[in-house]
């Protein structure tokens, strides 16, 4: 790993803690998530390292320092708007700049999708955000990447979202 791939990676960790966290809460059995009553399913980047990041579901790692996330919280979460969801991903972040926010329907409910630039520990950073609320349940996506090298994976975030199915509410 380069000087720059390194260095990002110790920046997506830090990203880690603040959007991502993923130490695998619950179980993958196949294409199946579960944990808790909660299952969906989920299509894994192909060639990507599994990673273990705090309080998240699932999280992996290209080897050039790009990370996709998921995430779902069913409880605690007071039920508001896609919005104020998506600033949620962001808090830690500066410069931040809105290049982009889309609602969109994802397994038969509206989502909202955003994509930001911005900075975390002085690191530019690329995200495409994707928030979801679904039988109670707030399901969260996220492709961080360094700045610059946006679509060199795009493929398999899409192929993520595209393929999510919850199965049964918690």
């Amino acid at each position: 790993m380069g000087h720059t791939a390194a260095h990002m990676f110790r920046s997506i960790t830090v990203l880690g803690l603040v959007v991502l966290s993923s130490g695998c809460r619950g179980g993958l059995t196949g294409d199946k998530f579960t944990r808790d009553g909660l299952s969906y399913r989920v299509v894994e980047p192909q060639g990507w390292r599994r990673a273990g990041f705090d309080d998240n579901d699932l999280a992996w790692v290209s080897d050039q320092g790009h990370v996709i996330g998921i995430n779902a919280t069913c409880t605690g979460h007071e039920d508001p708007q896609l919005d104020v969801l998506t600033n949620h991903l962001v808090i830690g972040f500066t410069d931040r700049e809105w290049l982009s926010k889309t609602r969109f329907q994802l397994d038969g409910r509206e989502a909202m999708r955003s994509l930001v630039r911005a900075k975390l520990d002085g690191v530019p950073i690329s995200l495409d955000l994707v928030v979801l609320k679904k039988n109670g349940c707030v399901h969260d996506f996220t492709y961080a990447s360094p700045t610059g090298l946006e679509p060199v994976h795009q493929a398999e975030f899409e192929a993520l979202i595209a393929g999510f199915r919850q199965e049964r509410a918690p």
